[in-house]
């Protein structure tokens, strides 16, 4: 959200449901009616007065994929590192390699960033590792920007672009930045405060699933490259009989990285700023504002900002609205289910209603929360967990 996605990413957890088809749901688990499903696992507690905050942010997608081109603004070399959809997170590390690069080609040293949110604050650490001098220039730090609302789950195709609209070599591009991006991400696994780690997910189902419909008009064909890596993604297999601790007919369950977006954002920033690097509050209203800074390279990663300060309208908002429940230690699985997803992170248990396609919340800038649909998320999955009873040990 900027960079935030469903809970594995739509895609990437719809995905899983390869095999599903008609020949592929025999042996599956049927909770017979009447029968609640014996639970292994701990619940969610589903509960409106245990929801601490309503966050909502919008997804910076463009259709031919994130601007990362170079141009010259005044004598500023200007690298964009920008529109990354609801990959921002997923693709930073690759991205911020990719950009690095051109930032450096001329031999400068001194380096702006514009922006603090993934995107920037990554871009700035890998500029930093590489020897650069760095200055990130923010109206707000990362804990304030759109990123900090993100889901925090591995998502690296989620809405990056559109079916057709992309450049010829955006494919392996994105191939490259997801592999970047997924090894480096390993390095993060396993330290205090578990910034990064793993998950098990599920996909839960009351029925057969139905075939795909056609995005609403206006609203273009999501491009999919996730099949490019699969030796990296882990996929969902069945869950079935006794197995299946939920009261729904079909369930697979999978792994997934995430993110706790919270720990995940000091330990960045405190790594940037102990490297050296410096951060300054300042607003940029228009292009021409960036000659007065001294750097004579700037990577601009502003996010959904860019609609605005470069006059980027093929950046469209992607609304995304997170209610955030009271942490459960206990919790160690996340899961889809009835178009809402559950992700317990560290700072929160993540519940967001994600819609029947990724259409939704195409082309909506509303940042206000809608609590109608904090209260609908809510009820569906307290009304998952009412249908179970605890298995005795």
């Amino acid at each position: 959200m900027v960079h935030g996605s469903a809970i594995l990413g739509r895609r990437a957890l719809l995905a899983g449901l390869g095999g599903w088809g008609a020949a592929g749901l025999a042996g599956c688990a049927t909770v017979p009616a009447g029968r609640p499903a014996l639970s292994t696992l701990p619940a969610v507690r589903a509960e409106m007065d245990r929801i601490t905050r309503v966050t909502v942010c919008l997804r910076p997608f463009r259709a031919a994929g994130p601007r990362m081109d170079v141009e010259t603004v005044g004598d500023k070399t200007v690298v964009h590192n920008y529109g990354h959809g609801g990959s921002g997170w997923s693709l930073s590390w690759g991205a911020a390699e990719q950009a690095t690069a051109k930032a450096l080609a001329g031999g400068a040293r001194d380096v702006a960033v514009i922006g603090c949110g993934a995107l920037g604050l990554t871009t700035a650490t890998v500029l930093r590792r590489a020897g650069a001098n760095v200055t990130i220039y923010a109206a707000e730090r990362l804990e304030k920007t759109r990123s900090a609302r993100a889901t925090g789950t591995w998502s690296p195709d989620s809405r990056i672009a559109a079916e057709g609209q992309a450049a010829a070599g955006f494919p392996e591009l994105w191939e490259a930045m997801c592999r970047t991006s997924f090894r480096t991400f390993q390095d993060y696994v396993g330290l205090a405060g578990s910034p990064v780690e793993w998950s098990d997910r599920y996909n839960l189902l009351d029925e057969a699933p139905a075939a795909h419909a056609p995005p609403p008009p206006g609203v273009p064909h999501f491009a999919s490259y996730i099949d490019r890596v699969r030796d990296i993604t882990p996929r969902m297999v069945e869950v079935t009989g006794q197995d299946n601790p939920f009261p729904v007919a079909r369930a697979r369950k999978g792994a997934s990285l995430q993110f706790n977006v919270t720990e995940y954002a000091h330990v960045l920033m405190t790594d940037f700023l102990l490297a050296g690097g410096r951060i300054e509050t300042r607003v940029f209203n228009a292009p021409g504002e960036l000659t007065q800074l001294k750097e004579p390279v700037i990577v601009n990663c502003t996010g959904y900002g860019a609609r605005a300060l470069w006059k980027d309208d093929s950046v469209v908002p992607v609304r995304g609205q997170i209610s955030w429940l009271i942490p459960q230690a206990e919790l160690h699985y996340g899961f889809y289910y009835r178009n809402v997803s559950v992700l317990p992170r560290r700072d929160g248990i993540v519940l967001q209603q994600v819609g029947d396609s990724e259409a939704f919340g195409y082309n909506d800038d509303r940042e206000a929360p809608d609590l109608d649909e904090t209260r609908t998320a809510v009820a569906t999955i307290a009304g998952l967990y009412a249908r179970m009873v605890p298995r005795a040990a």
